[in-house]
């Protein structure tokens, strides 16, 4: 593959960054999960400009305008000769001393991956995840509060993410969930979450500690056109273990239904038709819309 690293595209092999890097030392960080679909990436200007008001957010400056930026992952894109990629843009605080200060670090570093898009990388054959659906826990780490780390930021230091991760796999399901301090749903470790009671589709609010998930936001505004209500409110292990349906939302794994949660059946054990067919919708939209890539 070829990356673009800190203005220069260079094949895999030469994609290189200082050991010294505070990205690499400290987790000092922010990135993006973009996708592209049919030759147009999906919801560019939405993306970057998540990227910059989190690199805002750590008082990190990039060395690109948000044109350059757009550019620079298109054309990222157009040398890997792809029309169906997953993106990676990455900027680091850049090579520093040792020491946490970062003001060592004299120029952030910026590199942007591409690879050839896997629509849901944990599948394992015979029917997809989005087709059966994912079992999840409720993980025993709490989500960073805003007073800690700001989920709204999309930062490089993950491991509290990593950590939930794990303890779902010792537990052979796919994912986990977040609670928050207060004992409410958040997310789970790299999606928003969902469930619909009623018709009504539902959703943590942002102030509640969670990501401002693209896909979210589109999902939410494809089930208002679909003539659905939707809500966001706190919500309690109750009202997902007792809800018709769930699923979440994520750039990487789109829609993807929640059938299994704690031990217990979502609905039928199966994606319910309000999943299904925000699934659907989701698709046809980001397979007509987007910026072009090769035009």
């Amino acid at each position: 593959m070829i990356v673009y690293v800190n203005g220069s595209f260079v094949s895999e092999e030469e994609a290189k960054i200082s050991v010294f890097d505070h990205g690499f030392l400290y987790g000092d960080g922010v990135f993006e999960g973009i996708k592209a679909y049919n030759g147009r990436v999906f919801a560019l200007d939405e993306h970057v400009d998540r990227f910059y008001e989190s690199a805002q957010s750590i008082q990190l400056e990039l060395p690109l305008s948000r044109s350059e930026m757009k550019n620079a992952i298109i054309e990222t894109v157009r040398r890997n000769n792809l029309r169906d990629a997953y993106i990676r843009p990455v900027a680091s605080r850049g090579k520093g001393a040792l020491g946490l200060d970062p003001r060592s670090c004299k120029k952030a570093t910026v590199v942007i991956i591409v690879d050839a898009e896997i629509r849901h990388p944990e599948d394992t054959g015979g029917a997809s995840l989005s087709q059966k659906g994912i079992k999840v826990i409720t993980t025993a780490f709490r989500r960073n509060g805003p007073d800690v780390l700001s989920p709204r930021v999309k930062s490089t230091n993950y491991l509290n993410n990593i950590l939930a991760k794990l303890q779902a796999n010792a537990v052979g399901v796919q994912d986990a969930i977040f609670l928050n301090e207060q004992g409410f749903v958040c997310e789970l470790t790299g999606d928003n979450l969902f469930i619909v009671k009623c018709s009504r589709v539902m959703t943590p609010p942002l102030w509640f500690g969670i990501l401002d998930g693209v896909t979210r936001r589109v999902v939410l505004q494809i089930a208002k056109e679909m003539g659905l209500e939707t809500v966001e409110e706190p919500l309690t292990l109750h009202d997902l273990y007792t809800s018709d349906e769930c699923f979440c939302t994520a750039t990487r794994v789109e829609v993807l239904p929640i059938v299994w949660v704690d031990g217990r059946k979502i609905g039928s054990g199966t994606p319910g038709l309000i999943t299904t067919q925000l699934t659907k919708t989701f698709l046809e939209k980001a397979n007509r819309e987007g910026t072009p890539i090769y035009e």
